[in-house]
């Protein structure tokens, strides 16, 4: 049975003063986001705030202005790009009748949407159950595997009733679970250390093509999708450089502008093969127009991981989508970087040449970055 596609509306949120992009960025943002949830985009409003309210985090004639226009499109959610406290998303869908997701519970959704393997499936209930704990109503929450619509997705049976104490006990489960993992995946990467297999992390904004470039260089067949979030699991995979050098190169979770501190959080388990590894590349997609926020945003990310000193080579995507005088200007404005074109195949030797340079060098234990920033 087809499980009908939820009708969104979408309330992009702007602070007034706070550089965060256009609304046409963020709308954008957005609606990829719930398309990626599987949700089809009935309409949207723009709201611009100094500062949010404790009521709603938007003003009431905002507010009033969604639910009529919710109500013309006939949307059965309202999303949000912004976070909103358990009481703010209670009051709203309180006002205006409609279920209410904001951008925690709509990345968590797809999330769940696309774990795979058991690690992946127990971090995402993890960040599922941290996310319900303050949002549980009186004595419980009725959460069903298969869901009612984007933000409905939960772990555990099917509609099993399940109180705070509950939960608490099966995140601490689950937690467990999680760092019995960590060990054994530390466990075998001290194995491809002796056996001196350099490690190389693929970060970068989600959607920016890091699976793509994991496959061209290493043939391997890591699932693509034009959709964020499409890799959730990370691949593995031999890459052979010159002198045949054999690497490891691992494809990660792609990050986001103002990734929530709780999902870093539940996916360390994932995210320690960026933390552990020897050399990291930053695929860029030079081809957004919100290149700069999303350069800025994996550099934010990967500083709170800690590894933002690690050495960086720098891979400036999707130059076909580009005229020459632009990738000219990007190459000038990243000195260190590497234009290329995962999907067309366009100078993946000169990055190769890059990685060859590095592992090479055998001073990988320094983690100096190897890219300059022009900010």
């Amino acid at each position: 049975m087809t499980v009908p596609r939820d009708k969104a509306f979408l309330t992009v949120v702007l602070r007034k003063g706070i550089r965060k992009g256009s609304f046409e960025e963020s709308l954008e943002e957005l609606s990829e986001l719930t398309r990626s949830a599987g949700g089809v985009i009935v309409g949207s409003v723009n709201s611009s705030i100094e500062r949010p309210t404790s009521n709603f985090f938007i003003s009431k004639g905002k507010l009033d202005e969604i639910r009529i226009k919710a109500a013309q499109t006939g949307a059965n959610v309202l999303i949000f790009n912004v976070d909103l406290s358990p009481i703010q998303g209670r009051n709203i869908e309180t006002a205006t009748g409609i279920r209410a997701v904001d951008r925690t519970g709509l990345i968590i959704d797809i999330f769940a949407r696309r774990a795979r393997s058991h690690a992946g499936r127990l971090q995402v209930e993890l960040a599922q159950l941290t996310y319900l704990l303050p949002r549980l109503v009186g004595q419980g929450v009725i959460m069903s595997r298969t869901g009612g619509g984007i933000g409905t997705r939960g772990p555990g049976e099917q509609k099993l009733e399940v109180d705070r104490r509950k939960i608490r006990d099966r995140i601490g489960r689950v937690r467990k679970e999680l760092e019995k993992l960590r060990i054994h995946q530390s466990i075998v990467r001290k194995r491809r250390q002796r056996q001196s297999f350099p490690l190389i992390a693929i970060v970068g904004y989600t959607n920016a093509g890091k699976s793509m470039l994991l496959n061209v260089l290493t043939k391997a067949d890591a699932f693509v999708e034009d959709k964020l979030f499409a890799t959730l699991d990370p691949t593995t995979r031999v890459l052979h450089t010159p002198g045949e050098r054999e690497v490891l190169l691992t494809d990660t979770v792609g990050f986001l502008a103002d990734l929530p501190h709780s999902l870093i959080e539940a996916f360390k388990a994932t995210l320690d093969e960026v933390t552990e590894a020897d050399i990291l590349i930053h695929v860029l997609d030079i081809s957004s127009s919100s290149w700069d926020l999303q350069y800025q945003a994996v550099c934010k990310v990967l500083e709170e991981l800690g590894a933002h000193k690690k050495p960086t080579i720098l891979a400036l995507n999707k130059i076909d989508l580009m005229d020459e005088i632009q990738v000219r200007q990007f190459a000038e404005k990243f000195s260190d970087g590497v234009p290329i074109s995962a999907k067309q195949k366009l100078q993946l030797d000169r990055l190769i040449g890059k990685i060859h340079s590095l592992v090479g060098k055998g001073n990988l234990g320094i983690h100096e970055s190897t890219h300059s920033t022009p900010y």
